[in-house]
């Protein structure tokens, strides 16, 4: 049998040219229930990517373009005086679809950073005392521009950790970029997509991703990699609990996207980067160079 998938990733890749291995990660992350960052210069496809998904996805899509005056209620939304009913009433942002893609996050203040961080992790947002539960599934795709450029805030690091996944496009490879000079408009390519795997559909493979079997010597191995950045002194600190757990239900997305049941320490090492980099590194570091210790170091049982 076909994996559902596939279909997915050949529209995916139609649309996106020469990103096959960054349209796998960002699918990946998707599928276990991770929100993801993409780290790049302007114009490189980031905003091309995620509504690309979002179309293939069938999900309700949202763009916030965050700047430096944004505020809190831009994002989650404000309770507004009735006149008619003599009360106040909520009138739901723009956080309330399914999929957000959050333009620029670090050009954007830390207090209108923050106002993600309970969305993102909660699947709802509180107002004045109330909570307002966000739709299912939900996922958070950010963009950020490179530290060193003009007018950015970088991300805390209790921002960057409810991101099971960074990743970067870069340029294109010689025979992409040609392609995509004589070709149509991306735009009008991603209004023309067809929703592949529908939300509900959706939501049964995340289940199924769950059910993909973990031994104990891949336990052992995961371990061993945790432990090895909570001791290695180059890192400033090593990977939290929740960041084991990102990166076993990242290496699980993985195995079931290769049509297998079980994962392996191959899977653990093709998604490793993406999820240990922004965690364990420096803002001029590349994640593969970050990780590079931890798969020279600690062997496969």
């Amino acid at each position: 049998m076909q994996n559902p998938i596939a279909p997915l990733l050949e529209s995916a890749n139609r649309s996106i040219l020469g990103k096959q291995h960054q349209i796998r990660l960002a699918l990946c992350c998707l599928l276990a229930r991770g929100h993801l960052l993409i780290e790049d210069i302007p114009g490189v496809g980031k905003t091309t990517l995620a509504h690309t998904l979002a179309k293939l996805l069938g999900l309700n899509y949202q763009r916030i373009q965050f700047t430096s005056d944004i505020l809190p209620a831009d994002i989650i939304g404000a309770s507004i005086f009735d006149p008619e009913e003599r009360s106040f009433k909520f009138h739901p942002g723009p956080i309330f679809n399914q999929m957000i893609l959050a333009d620029e996050i670090n050009r954007s203040t830390p207090k209108a950073q923050s106002a993600l961080l309970e969305a993102m992790e909660e699947q709802q947002v509180t107002v004045e005392g109330k909570t307002y539960h966000l739709p299912s599934p939900f996922f958070v795709i950010a963009t950020q521009n490179p530290a060193h450029q003009i007018g950015t805030f970088p991300l805390p690091e209790s921002q960057l950790d409810r991101f099971l996944m960074r990743i970067e496009l870069g340029y294109p490879n010689r025979n992409a970029e040609r392609e995509l000079l004589r070709g149509q408009s991306r735009y009008h390519l991603i209004e023309n997509l067809q929703t592949e795997l529908p939300p509900e559909q959706l939501k049964n493979i995340q289940q199924l991703v769950n059910t993909v079997h973990v031994s104990s010597a891949l336990l052992d191995y995961l371990q061993n990699i945790i432990t090895f950045t909570r001791e290695f002194p180059d890192y400033p600190c090593g990977l939290s609990p929740r960041a084991g757990l990102s990166l076993l239900n990242a290496a699980k997305a993985w195995a079931f996207m290769d049509s297998r049941d079980a994962v392996l320490p191959e899977d653990v090492q093709a998604v490793l980067p993406s999820v240990a980099g922004h965690r364990l590194r420096s803002a001029s570091q590349d994640s593969g160079a970050v990780v590079a210790p931890i798969l020279e170091r600690v062997n496969v049982l």
